[in-house]
This record gives C-alpha cells, structure tokens and sequence, in this order.
C-alpha cells in the first residue's frame, strides 16, 4: 500500500493535468461568453497585470490560456496539480509564492512585466481572505511600472461552492460574462500611504466590475452577499489599525 500511496503521489499531477485540462477546454468551449474591455487593454503596449478573484478563476481559464498569459503558481502538490494543467491550458508558469519561494517569485516577475509580459493574478490567494487585495501584487506593478487591470466575472446558471473563495463553477452552455475594467497605475515614488489608498482604489473597483458583471446576468445581492460586505468592511478597518 506504502508503494502504492508513494506512487500515485508521484504521478498524481501528470495523471490529472492529463483529465482536467481537457475537460476545461470542453467547458470553456461550450461556454456562451461575453468579454468587456479586455482586447482594449491587451493592445496598451508593454507589461499588465489582470486581477481577478480566487473564487472566479474558471471562467477566464480557457480564454485567458489562448492568449498565453503568465500565472505564478505555488510549490506545493496542490500547486502542482494546476502547473500541469494550466500549462496544458496555454498559461506560463512561474513556480513560487508568499510562503515558499515568493521572493525568487517576485523577482521572476517583475522581470517578466518589465520584459513585456502579461500576468494573470487572483489578489485574495491563495489563502484569502476572499475579496481583499493583498499588499504583494501592489509591490510587483510599482517596482515593474505596469498598470494593474480589474476584471469581474459572472456566470449563469452556476454552482458556488462552500468554500473560503465561494468558488464558481459554470455549467456546461452557461451564459459567462467576463469585464475588464481601465488600467490603474501606480506611481514609482508612490510611498506607504499612497500605495494603501491605490490598494483599496484597486479592491473596490474590482467588487464593482463583479457586481455589475452579476447584475447583467440577472443575479441580486443577497443576504449572504451583503453579510460578506459587512465583514470586508470590518476586516478592512482591522487591517487599517
């Protein structure tokens, strides 16, 4: 069993990269998906960095990998698993993140926005907490001096998951619509406080394109959504103190 156990570790990302990424394209494919703003700024010259939210990462998937986008993914097996399949899906890949390698990662980056590259990034990963943006990616455009561009995706009919990131799962033919939202720069000599209140600039518009993105398909803030709301909110003044 010891052998077995080792094995299927071993394997286990190049056996489900091979199951998973065509069944992605299979759904990407049979999609009915509208894209906003995105061609727009994918022809604004040089490096950019497309934020959107852990919870909504397969709508884009498909799309997003055609058009050879990189993503930085961790080292851990679960990491792994999505290297195997995102390549397969067209992405490059950039191994690391905040907790292993993420310095190296960052370097590696930087060097690819400066160098022209387009990034994909979920803000809120990979741990949460969902819906705020994390200080890093911030660090990453100043220091590679490349805009920063929200996106908010919806999908129906759909399933959404009980998990931390609310995760969205589109059923096969669904309505999707994907929205891009106008580049945000932030200045090079931008300091602390400057780059906290681009931070929240970058956050709240990135709740407002998803907002809208799930209005026109014909969803409602609901009680549960509104309660998430509250608590964004709080959580903000706690991170603020």
């Amino acid at each position: 069993m010891d052998f077995v156990k080792a094995w299927w570790v071993e394997h286990r990302p190049a056996i489900l990269g091979k199951i998973v990424a065509p069944i992605a394209v299979a759904l990407g494919r049979s999609l009915r998906l509208k894209i906003e703003g995105i061609e727009e700024t994918m022809a604004i010259p040089g490096g950019k960095i497309y934020l959107l939210w852990h919870g909504r990462t397969i709508v884009p998937g498909y799309t997003f990998g055609k058009k050879h986008l990189w993503v930085m993914i961790s080292h851990s097996q679960d990491g792994e698993i999505q290297n195997k399949v995102l390549s397969r899906l067209g992405y490059q890949v950039i191994r690391g993140s905040t907790a292993r390698g993420g310095e190296r990662a960052l370097i590696e980056s930087i060097r690819c926005l400066k160098s022209g590259g387009v990034m994909a990034i979920t803000p809120d990963g990979p741990r949460g907490p969902s819906g705020i943006v994390q200080h890093g990616v911030m660090v990453m455009a100043r220091k590679a001096r490349v805009p920063l561009i929200p996106v908010g995706i919806s999908a129906s009919p759909r399933k959404l998951f009980r998990a931390w990131d609310q995760h969205m799962l589109p059923y096969p033919f669904s309505k999707a619509l994907i929205l891009g939202g106008k580049p945000i720069y932030i200045p090079p000599e931008a300091n602390e406080e400057e780059l906290e209140s681009i931070r929240l600039l970058v956050q709240a518009e990135m709740h407002r394109l998803q907002n809208e993105a799930e209005k026109r398909l014909g969803y409602t803030v609901s009680q549960s959504e509104a309660e998430k709301a509250i608590w964004l909110a709080n959580k903000e003044g706690q991170l603020g103190q």
